[in-house]
C-alpha cells in the first residue's frame, strides 16, 4: 500500500469512478477522508490483536477469515464488471499470500516481545527494504533519499532494541527488533509480488482477496501442524478478532487502495507515515505501553528516516516557493 501518484480527483462523482460497489464509490469520491479513515483502521491492528489474547497462528487465521467476506464481495463486483483476473496475477497473488503469512506471524510474535506500537514501527521498515530488494532483483537503483535514510533508520532500530539506555519496554526488545525486521522483509516480499502481478486500479480487491484466502489456508495448516492454532477462542477473543479482521484486512485496505491512486504523492506519503505514529500513540493511551526514552528516540529516528525516503520534499519545497500561502493538497 505504497502506491503514489500525482493524480487527484477528490470531487469526482462516484458514477465516474466506476468501482461498481456503491459504498466504495462513495469513499473513492472522497479520497482524503478515505485514506485517513483507512490509516486509522489499520492503526488499531496491534491493539485488537493484543486484546484478543490469542496465539500468532490463531490471530492470523481469524484475521484472514473475518477479513475475507468484504474483500470477496468487492472482488466479485470487480469480476462482473471487468472479467476474471489474469492467471499470472492469480498465481502471484497466491505467492503474496504466503509472504503475508510470514508477515503476520512474525509481527504477532514481535508484538509479544516489544509491544504493539514498537512492533508496528519496525514493520514499516518495509519502505526501505522494498527499495533495496527492487535494486537487487530488478535493477531499480534506490533513490538518494533512501540511501540517506538507511543509516538513520538503522540507528533508530538499535535504540528500539534496548541496547542503548535503561528501562526498555517489552519482554524481549532485542528479539522484538529481530522479529520486526523479519516482518518488514515478509511484507516487502508481499508488496513486490503483488506489484509483479500488475497494478489494475479497476480491480484493487481481487488480488488481495486471493492472497487473503491463501493466507487463511496456509496459516491454518501451519497452526494445526505446530499445535499453535486454537479452533475455539472465547467469545471475547472472537469479538476482538472480528474487529481485527474487518478493520485491518478488508476495510482499511480497501479504503487506502481506492484512495491513494487519486491523491497527490505528498498527501499519500504523509498519510502512510502517520499510521505507525498513530499506533504508538494509541498503544500508550489505550493499553499503557510506555517505551523508554531511548526507544522513543529510536521511534523518532525510524519514522524520520522513512519520511526522508518517502515524502517528496522537493515537491513540497517547490510548491511552497510557487505559492507560499497555498494548499499543497
Amino acid at each position: 500500500m505504497n502506491d503514489q501518484t500525482a493524480a487527484d480527483a477528490p470531487d469526482a462523482a462516484p458514477e465516474r469512478l466506476g468501482l461498481g460497489f456503491g459504498p466504495m464509490d462513495w469513499f473513492a469520491a472522497r479520497p482524503r477522508f478515505a485514506a485517513l479513515l483507512g490509516a486509522i483502521c489499520i492503526s488499531f491492528s496491534g491493539i485488537f490483536y493484543l486484546n484478543a489474547a490469542v496465539s500468532p497462528s490463531t490471530g492470523t487465521v481469524y484475521r484472514a477469515l473475518f477479513g475475507l467476506p468484504l474483500l470477496a464481495l468487492v472482488a466479485w463486483t470487480e469480476r462482473r464488471r471487468s472479467g476474471p483476473l489474469p492467471a499470472r496475477t492469480v498465481r502471484l497473488s497466491a505467492i503474496a499470500g504466503i509472504f503475508f503469512i510470514g508477515d503476520l506471524m512474525t509481527w504477532h510474535l514481535a508484538i509479544a516481545a516489544v509491544g504493539a506500537g514498537l512492533a508496528t514501527v519496525l514493520g514499516n521498515l518495509q519502505v526501505i527494504i522494498v527499495g533495496f530488494i527492487a535494486w537487487l532483483a530488478f535493477g531499480e537503483r534506490p533513490s538518494r533519499a533512501t540511501l540517506i535514510a538507511l543509516p538513520i533508520v538503522l540507528v533508530g532500530v538499535v535504540f528500539i532494541s534496548g541496547v542503548v539506555g535503561a528501562g526498555a519496554y517489552g519482554a524481549n526488545p532485542a528479539l522484538g527488533v529481530a522479529l520486526g525486521i523479519g516482518t518488514a522483509f515478509c511484507y516487502a516480499g508481499y508488496l513486490l509480488t503483488i506489484r509483479m502481478g500488475g497494478r489494475d486500479q479497476s480491480r484493487p480487491a481481487g488480488p488481495v482477496a486471493t492472497a487473503t484466502f491463501v493466507t487463511f489456508l496456509g496459516a491454518l495448516f501451519v497452526g494445526v501442524v505446530s499445535g499453535d492454532f486454537d479452533p475455539t477462542p472465547s467469545a471475547a477473543s472472537l469479538f476482538w478478532l472480528l474487529l481485527y479482521g474487518v478493520t485491518s484486512q478488508s476495510l482499511g485496505y480497501l479504503l487506502i487502495s481506492i484512495s491513494l491512486p487519486r491523491l497527490p504523492a505528498v498527501i499519500t506519503s504523509v498519510i502512510l507515515l502517520a499510521q505507525p505514529v498513530i499506533t504508538v500513540g494509541l498503544a500508550r493511551v489505550l493499553i499503557g505501553e510506555t517505551p523508554s526514552a531511548a526507544q522513543t528516540v529510536g521511534v523518532a529516528l525510524v519514522i524520520g528516516g522513512i519520511a526522508i525516503a518517502t515524502v517528496p520534499m522537493g515537491r513540497i519545497l517547490g510548491g511552497l516557493r510557487r505559492d507560499p500561502g497555498g494548499d499543497l493538497g
